[in-house]
């Protein structure tokens, strides 16, 4: 009983996750009740959608107001936005509820980041306050939520989008408004992807929600296979080598030779990766377990050629759900606009002023007017900006997306700018069409390098970390003793080498694999898991090791 109060309870410290033994036996409970009510469309999204909520109270406690206050509004506004005749009413309605859910987003997560900046900006010394959780705490009588900080609920960086998404697709014709509030709630909070996605379109969704369920022996074998193959990432390739090497090495970077900080960013590399691919894996394979096709998210991402096609392969519901809701309608590579101009100006000068002085800020935002001015007079010019300036603000927002911090517009500028100078290179490039192995090699290898490198800004804690990681690559790297450094280290090398073999794997081989598990026998099936379990067991870290995305 002590058991079950603890899995159906909520606890700040041990949240309900895919690693833990008490979720596995949470999702047991539920299965074997969803095999009995699952033929019931209306009672099986009553019922998916109460376990859903129930899942990210166990993450987020009462946060859980958040999410269905998203809910509750977009319900209604989708169906205000069907109804509605007038095309200008429409796009009112579409408005407010991006407003809306941008609006959240920004209260909870760039709160800080945004009066840090107007700080820094204007020097003054504004402080944030949670008035939100202050009047919930009076509403309440109970000084449940802690009004001197903002904490981010979990997964509203995932939901907000598909809510957008929801309001957008009804208003661009892809999809009717759901009837039933309780049918939108399952979409809205479906657990296996809430907190950290895949982000689903509602236009891909919606449809399966009231579809007649029939999980095959493949369905069966697929999901299976997916979920252990996320496990063994997410705890082995993942957790296991940041316990025992990168969390040591980039928590004081200074202490370790150059060659060692460049080999944990290698690491990280691997880490966040399994970590990230490992959770869409796992929920991919909870939803085909329960009948229901979640997107592809990766598409083994280190085998990109170059910077454009990488972000094709990584967090590929992002990168789509961006080209789709923000690149595009902002005039995408033909054709720049009002928005898109104030945008890269604006962004010019305060990520300048933020790590340079005020004179470099105005000289660089100078220069992004001059190229605006010329513009007007060239077309040739107007053609080369307008086309790369809008994925640049693409990338970003992107990064922006990912952390409210500045380190991670740098990031997203700098895969930004990869974007845009392969563009150019391919013009000029002498093995762009060629298909030679050493060619290919050569572009994985350098995209491969360069992605690496931009991941600092996104592990550093802090520009002062970031200077201190490259201060030791730059005068410390002690070649000397990388051959004992790799031995030191070579039960985590080893993995990070199996890790990045059965990556690079050809598709053919990983199909084959695939494909002789599911045609396997039952007994072998569980030979498998026993054997998976075993090494995720074997490699458990003794500290809790969330999912790197529960904190976007």
């Amino acid at each position: 009983m002590n058991r079950l109060i603890d899995i159906f309870s909520f606890s700040e410290d041990f949240p309900l996750i895919f690693t833990q033994a008490n979720f596995w036996i949470f999702f047991t409970a539920i299965y074997f009740i969803y095999a009995i009510v699952y033929r019931k469309k209306a009672l099986r999204s009553a019922y998916l959608f109460a376990i859903s909520l129930l899942f990210y109270y166990k993450t987020s406690g009462l946060f859980i107001g958040i999410l269905l206050f998203s809910t509750v509004n977009d319900f209604f506004l989708g169906k205000a936005i069907y109804n509605s005749r007038s095309i200008i009413f429409k796009k009112i309605l579409v408005a407010v509820s991006v407003i809306i859910n941008l609006g959240t987003l920004c209260y909870f997560k760039y709160a800080y980041f945004f009066t840090d900046s107007y700080n820094y900006l204007f020097q003054t010394d504004y402080e944030v306050i949670n008035y939100l959780a202050q009047w919930a705490n009076t509403w309440s009588e109970v000084d449940y939520f802690t009004v001197d900080k903002i904490i981010l609920p979990v997964g509203i960086s995932f939901y907000t989008f598909q809510t957008i998404s929801y309001s957008v697709d009804i208003y661009s014709k892809q999809i009717k408004p759901l009837k039933s509030i309780i049918d939108f709630g399952f979409f809205v909070s479906f657990f296996p992807q809430l907190v950290a996605g895949p982000i689903v379109r509602a236009a891909d969704f919606v449809p399966q929600i009231r579809k007649e369920i029939n999980i095959t022996k493949q369905d069966f074998g697929n999901a299976t296979f997916m979920i252990l193959k996320g496990l063994i990432k997410k705890m082995l390739f993942a957790d296991y080598i940041a316990a025992n090497f990168m969390d040591r090495v980039f928590d004081v970077p200074e202490m370790f030779s150059g060659f060692t900080n460049i080999m944990a960013m290698f690491g990280y590399s691997l880490q966040i990766y399994g970590d990230f691919s490992g959770y869409t894996d796992i929920a991919i394979g909870l939803a085909l377990l329960m009948g229901y096709k979640l997107p592809v998210n990766f598409n083994s991402p280190y085998k990109a050629i170059h910077c454009g096609d990488f972000w094709k392969r990584w967090h590929i519901s992002l990168s789509s759900w961006l080209k789709d809701y923000l690149y595009i309608p902002i005039g995408g590579n033909r054709n720049g606009s009002i928005f898109s101009y104030i945008f890269i100006t604006v962004f010019t000068f305060l990520g300048v002023f933020a790590y340079a002085d005020f004179g470099i800020a105005i000289i660089a935002t100078a220069g992004v007017g001059l190229a605006l001015i010329i513009t007007l007079f060239s077309s040739k010019l107007a053609w080369h900006f307008n086309r790369n300036v809008n994925i640049m603000i693409t990338m970003l927002v992107g990064g922006l997306w990912h952390g409210a911090s500045w380190k991670f517009v740098i990031w997203g500028g700098l895969n930004g700018l990869g974007v845009v100078a392969y563009k150019y290179w391919r013009k000029i490039s002498p093995y762009e069409n060629s298909n030679a192995w050493l060619a290919t090699v050569w572009k994985i290898g350098l995209t491969f390098i360069f992605i690496t490198f931009t991941r600092i800004y996104f592990r550093g804690n802090s520009m002062d970390h970031i200077n201190r990681f490259y201060q030791q690559v730059a005068t410390n790297m002690d070649w000397q003793n990388a051959l004992l450094v790799l031995w030191e280290y070579r039960a985590v090398f080893i993995i990070m080498g199996i890790g990045y073999i059965t990556h690079w794997l050809p598709y053919k081989t990983k199909d084959w694999i695939l494909e002789q598990f599911i045609k396997s026998n039952i007994v072998i099936k569980a030979v498998v898991v026993m054997v998976v379990a075993i090494i995720c067991y074997q490699t458990y870290a003794a500290d809790f090791q969330p999912f790197i995305y529960f904190q976007f």
